[in-house]
């Protein structure tokens, strides 16, 4: 079988990571990288690091506005799709490069697979909930992370074509611990840290980049923390920084965007994550690090009903107090699968 698979976020590459690789024993893999993230820490450094293949089809398209790069990248898929004539294109998440991806296949009536269906916020002001909810609308095969994804499906009318496999960022993260190749003193020492003795902190979501007041109330409270943070910056998130004028502490060490490997050494040796990212808020319950994400809602609802992660928004006070005085409990059941997802998509692909 003949599989396009299209990514173009730093989150996706770790997923296709996964999965080409064991796609690849069986089906041919067709892999085109639309550009979205296309700085080096963002993009290049994770096809190094993680052995995934060169793209067949780099398209290059860049940051610019979510109509216009969404558009850009249909345009282009839909040539690609044309060229090669797939028996089926995987998709991956939440990006513009997902439902860019799924509206080229769906107008071509191509196969759709969509890996990570079903997540719902149900903030339909993010950009990603909409591209998830219409991605599922026209997707064959949706590969759920979880019941709650089953179940958000279900009752949008979706009953065809739905498989509860887990999530493949969970097989990821256990294959690199596995491999245990960080060196742990040398990273600590790299940002003079300590095991357990510092918080990590990732922005980069729109809701939060783009809206000066939320972005102030965030930067209000990393200032009045009084502990050491690390801080991996999103180059658009440097950039709005800048713009509106806005200054951090001496407590806050900021850093450019660091590896996949690494990344997860920073995560597993903190103390607290404060983060909007989706993916981040999974590691870190996996990693038994609690976590403060920055959003008045999320999409891993369970991370939350499990006591391991608790959302403050762009709230100074609530994120101070969360910093200050909040303990998860000491259970932690385990959630979003085996670490066999793989294994059951490319099993379900080849039927």
């Amino acid at each position: 079988m003949k599989i396009l698979t299209i990514v173009g976020a730093r989150p996706q590459l770790i997923k296709i990571a996964m999965i080409s690789r064991e796609l690849r024993k069986r089906h041919t893999e067709i892999l085109v990288h639309t550009g979205q993230h296309y700085d080096n820490n963002l993009s290049a450094i994770f096809f190094h690091e993680l052995g995934i293949s060169n793209p067949d089809y780099n398209l290059a398209i860049g940051s610019a506005s979510h109509g216009k790069q969404t558009g850009e990248m249909l345009s282009a898929i839909e040539s690609v799709l044309l060229d090669e004539n797939p028996d089926l294109v995987m998709v991956y998440g939440d990006t513009n490069s997902t439902l860019a991806g799924a509206l080229a296949a769906s107008k071509l009536h191509i196969k759709l697979a969509h890996v990570e269906a079903g997540l719902r916020s149900f903030n339909r002001s993010m950009p990603e909930e909409i591209n998830r909810v219409l991605t599922d609308h026209i997707s064959d095969l949706l590969f759920c992370p979880s019941q709650g994804a089953i179940d958000n499906l279900l009752a949008e009318g979706i009953n065809e074509g739905l498989h509860l496999v887990g999530d493949v960022m969970h097989d990821a993260l256990l294959l690199a611990q596995k491999k245990d190749i960080q060196k742990p003193k040398e990273i600590l020492g790299k940002y003079h840290l300590k095991e357990k003795d510092y918080l990590l902190v990732t922005i980069h979501r729109a809701e939060n980049t783009d809206d000066p007041q939320r972005l102030s109330a965030i930067m209000e409270a990393l200032n009045e923390i009084n502990r050491k943070i690390l801080w991996p910056i999103h180059p658009r998130t440097r950039n709005k920084l800048q713009e509106y004028g806005l200054k951090s502490s001496g407590h806050i060490q900021i850093i450019e965007p660091v590896g996949y490997y690494e990344m997860l050494f920073l995560q597993r040796n903190s103390s607290r994550i404060l983060t909007d990212s989706g993916g981040i808020q999974k590691e870190a319950y996996w990693l038994k690090v609690p976590c403060i994400t920055l959003r008045d809602e999320t999409e891993w609802v369970e991370t939350v009903q499990a006591g391991w992660n608790i959302l403050t928004g762009a709230n100074t006070k609530k994120i101070c107090d969360a910093v200050q005085d909040w303990e998860p409990p000491e259970t932690h059941p385990p959630i979003y699968g085996d670490g066999n997802t793989v294994q059951r998509i490319v099993s379900i692909l080849s039927k």
